[in-house]
Order: structure tokens, then sequence, then C-alpha cells
């Protein structure tokens, strides 16, 4: 991939043209990481990127942007341009192109900011990107408050890369984001499951929820998993206190290449504790009776508002059904047993109850 992305670059400037890559694959490199993906921004118009390459999907003639297929690779291929007018939260009400200094200051984060040219490898830096990078600083483009009032998804993207990355937010950033985490609840259940997704993948999930508690975006996300954060249990079963503090150990015992529905199990099997809680008036102690029951109806509803695939939900809110079955594995008929044995999700759950018994 990354000889066919500096043979696109070279192709472009060949023909006259700016072009270097952008964005997460310059980071990624400089960090010594594979990209997932190569993206491309160039002073070529749209459709003088068409006119150079046989293969060429137009996604978004008006932001100048445009798919160069290779093999089975795409490659996006954006005209430098720059952005004003947000209005929504997400779309540009107006956009010029431009050139590549002007591109980069319309950028999200400075580490996502810096432009490299494969064929002189020289790194272009207009806003500060390499000395983040270097410092594991997540920091805005100039005003915190202006790159998250363009696209207010950039909150949790400020969290999700910090988490992924072993990083900081920078002060006034956190601030910012702290000040206007509400405004996550205007983008779409799509946009946001996606993020979350990555968020809450290992090794970082167990950091990813936690700088979801502390940026103050996990109430307006999930207020189905902000209500645990004071939800105690009795100390004999739960010495390490809240069941949030419960799922935030879970998490950091994931293996790193996992079924992608764990983290979910993990995430909501408890969920229904908070509204189950009970203390009995001579112990002292805590129960939450049915709460597995509860919380399966619970995880359903979160996975649908979040958009997830039919059959994922099922088998996660199976997981959340079953997670308490186990510890009677011993007393159960063979017959019972062999049932449990033969669920589909057996794999899955049985994940569950070894992270939970961690």
């Amino acid at each position: 991939m990354r000889s066919t992305a500096t043979a696109i670059v070279s192709q472009l400037q060949a023909a006259g043209h700016s072009a270097f890559w952008v964005g997460g694959c310059v980071r990624d490199v400089l960090l010594g990481r594979e990209p997932e993906d190569y993206d491309i921004a160039t002073s070529a118009l749209p459709e003088q990127v068409e006119a150079l390459f046989r293969r060429t999907i137009a996604v978004g003639r008006k932001f100048g942007v445009t798919i160069v297929v290779e093999g089975e690779t795409q490659f996006q291929v954006a005209t430098f341009r720059a952005e004003a007018d947000y209005r929504d939260g997400r779309h540009p009400e107006q956009v010029t192109f431009g050139d590549a200094m002007a591109d980069a200051r319309r950028r999200d984060f400075t580490v996502n900011g810096l432009f490299y040219d494969p064929v002189r490898r020289q790194l272009h830096d207009w806003v500060g990107g390499e000395a983040d990078l270097r410092a594991k600083v997540i920091r805005t483009i100039g005003s915190p408050a202006e790159r998250f009032g363009e696209d207010h998804l950039r909150l949790l993207r400020a969290v999700r890369l910090a988490a992924q990355l072993g990083f900081e937010i920078e002060g006034a950033t956190f601030n910012a984001l702290k000040s206007l985490a509400e405004k996550i609840g205007t983008i779409s259940a799509e946009r946001v499951r996606d993020e979350l997704l990555k968020l809450f993948s290992p090794p970082h999930a167990a950091r990813g929820l936690e700088l979801l508690r502390d940026s103050g975006l996990l109430a307006p996300l999930l207020p189905e998993l902000a209500a645990t954060i004071d939800c105690e249990q009795s100390p004999d079963f739960h010495p390490e206190g809240s069941v949030f503090n419960h799922l935030v150990l879970m998490l950091r015992h994931l293996r790193e290449r996992v079924d992608p529905s764990l983290p979910w199990a993990v995430l909501l099997h408890d969920i229904a504790k908070p509204a189950t809680a009970t203390r009995d008036p001579v112990t002292g102690s805590v129960h939450f009776y049915e709460h597995e029951k509860l919380g399966a109806g619970m995880a359903a509803r979160i996975l649908q508002r979040l958009r997830f695939p039919r059959k994922q939900t099922e088998d996660i809110v199976q997981a959340v059904r079953c997670h308490m079955q186990f510890k009677d594995a011993l007393q159960m008929r063979k017959s019972t047993l062999r049932r449990l044995l033969l669920r589909e999700t057996f794999p899955l759950e049985l994940e569950l109850h070894r992270l939970d018994c961690l």
C-alpha cells in the first residue's frame, strides 16, 4: 500500500501538481506504526485527478474529494481546501480550494496536520504537529472552541486518539472539550458508534473508558454506563469498589486480538446493577438480584440506539443475559451443561466469564 501511495503522489507531481501524504498516515509513519490507509492532498482539482488515473470514484466534488482505485485498494485524494461558516456542528457552508498551508490549518489536531512528500522524503509542518508527536500531546490546531464547534465529533475523536496513541490531551484543549461535551449529542448514532468501536478496542479500552468519564462525554453518550460510576458493590465480592472500577479492570485484561463483541459484552454485562441495587438492612451487603435479566433488555436498547448490526446485538445481549450461569456449572446436570457448551455464543460468554473472574 505504501509503494502505491507513493506512486500516486509521484504521478500527480509529474503532471505539475503539488501532492503529499497527509493526516493520520503521516502521524503513524512517524510513530513507527503501519497506517491502515493513506490519504493524499493535492493542488489538482477533482477533474484533473480523474483525468490522470484510470479508475476513480467521485465521492465529494464540492469538497474536492476523489477516490483513486489501484488494484483492490482505495486511496482518498483531496484537493487542498479551506473551510468556513460551520452551522450544524459538522458541515461547512463555505469551501474554497487553496494551498497546502491553508489545508493544514483547517484540520482538527496538530498531530493530524502534518504533510509528507514521499518522493522527496520531506516533512512539512505548519501547525506544530511534530513537536506534539514527540511530546505525546493531542492539541487542536488553533482555537479549541472553534475546532470543536466546526465538527462536534472531534470531541470524541480527541479522546479516542489520546487513548489509542497513549497521549495526553493538552490543557486548553481538554478544558474546551469538557465545557462542550454535551454537544456530542448532536452527532449521528452511526458516527458515534464508529468512534466508540475504535475507542473500546484493546489494548487501550480501559483508558478510553476513563477518558470518557473524565471528559464529561460518558453521560451524554452512554448515561447507563455513567450510572455505574457511583454504584458501589460489596467489598467481599468486589474489593475494587464500584461497578465502573470493575469494568475498567476487566477492560485492562482484554487480549489484543478478541471478538469485536467482547469489549461491549464487558461494558454491558453489569449495566443493570445501578437499577437493581438493594442493601441488606442487617449485613449491609449490596445485592443486584436478576440484574442480568434486566441488563439484557437494557443492552439491547443501547446497541439498537447505536445502530449495531442485528446479529452482533443478539450475541452481546445473549452474553449479558447468561453471564451469571457459569458460577453454577459444577452443579449443572450434564444435559444443561451440554446446552450451554453448544450455544453459538459460548466462546464469547466463556471469555466474558474469564475476565469477570480476573
